[in-house]
């Protein structure tokens, strides 16, 4: 982003404008959540960093008021505090690419500095406005730093948050990151593919028992990594907004395993069948399960492989270590606010 905004913003604001981007990375956001501390600290590193405007991104869920945060903005002190899950899990790169751009636009243009005060009830564009997008203004309390606020609310902004969530923990890598696992799983499935006991189970089995033993080892292989990693968040505070938050946390967290050990299960369903065509024996498997071996049947019997390898996987996993799971399972930002709250909890 940081390369094409320049451009972007000096194309968009007109004026002979010029603009120069600045990165830094820092965890602002581990061990706290609360919004005007975090506002407090943007607004000091501004400081020290001398700049225009401060747009802080982070990929933690933040709430205002009851509601998750998508933008907060300053416009005296020149800067934003951006949630990146409140924009969705889709169309992610575009939709920050817009937010950044409509804040800096807000916050570098005239208005902000004019004699007419900061324009707290100016509407933002881009991501912001649209009647899909469950993003609203909300109110700004006289304790806050910001002057303009926008948060999603109701079940579709739950989703939406929920599904950005999933998006920053990049479930796709929990797949390398269980690769003891995946080595346990492909050696069940090795060696019930060659079983003739599991051909004779395959072929009787209906597609809802196979869908339920599917299911159910995907279930198995959820549970257990959540409890040997001890990957559930639980709080210590009993208000209402704790526990949204922790529930939120938790939805994460199945969401983001349950899409790892989905595509495990698939490349079992494919590895399984691949080997199954190699190995098996078409008048062999007809005598022993007395049905001909077609592609139904080597369909049926490596769907309910991958199910008993996925078992044989979840004892697997417990050879992980708990560190590697978390690294695979959540994003940066959030394995340090684990870190700091499981600290926190030892002092």
């Amino acid at each position: 982003m940081a390369r094409t905004l320049p451009d972007r913003l000096a194309e968009r604001s007109g004026r002979g404008r010029r603009f120069h981007v600045e990165v830094v990375s820092e965890p602002f956001t581990a061990g706290t959540e609360d919004l005007s501390t975090l506002t407090r600290r943007i607004m000091d590193r501004g400081g020290e960093g001398n700049w225009d405007v401060v747009v802080a991104l982070t990929d933690l869920p933040l709430h205002s008021h009851g509601h998750k945060l998508v933008v907060g903005l300053s416009h005296e002190h020149g800067l934003a505090l951006l949630s990146l899950p409140a924009l969705g899990g889709f169309r992610l790169q575009t939709r920050a690419r817009q937010a950044v751009e409509e804040v800096v636009l807000s916050l570098a243009g005239p208005q902000a500095t004019g004699p007419e005060g900061p324009p707290g009830g100016q509407p933002l564009r881009g991501p912001f406005i649209g009647r899909l997008a469950p993003v609203h203004p909300d109110q700004v309390g006289e304790e806050g730093i910001a002057d303009l606020r926008y948060v999603v609310s109701g079940p579709r902004g739950y989703l939406r948050v929920l599904f950005g969530m999933v998006r920053a923990n990049r479930p796709w890598r929990l797949v390398p990151g269980l690769s003891k696992a995946l080595a346990a799983a492909l050696a069940t499935g090795t060696v019930a593919t060659v079983n003739s006991t599991v051909w004779s189970l395959a072929t009787s089995l209906s597609t809802p028992r196979l869908v339920i033993a599917t299911v159910g080892s995907v279930a198995l292989m959820i549970g257990w990594l959540i409890v040997d990693a001890n990957l559930w968040h639980r709080t210590d505070e009993v208000s209402p907004e704790a526990r949204k938050r922790a529930a939120l946390y938790n939805a994460s967290t199945v969401l983001t395993l349950g899409i790892g050990v989905v595509v495990c299960y698939a490349g079992l369903v494919v590895i399984n069948l691949v080997w199954a065509l190699f190995i098996l024996n078409d008048r062999l498997f007809a005598s022993l399960t007395r049905t001909p071996l077609h592609a139904t049947e080597y369909w049926t019997l490596s769907w309910f492989v991958a199910s008993v390898a996925t078992v044989g996987g979840a004892l697997g996993s417990g050879l992980e270590s708990d560190e590697a799971i978390r690294a695979a399972a959540y994003s940066k930002r959030e394995q340090e606010r684990r870190s700091v709250l499981r600290d926190d909890r030892g002092d």
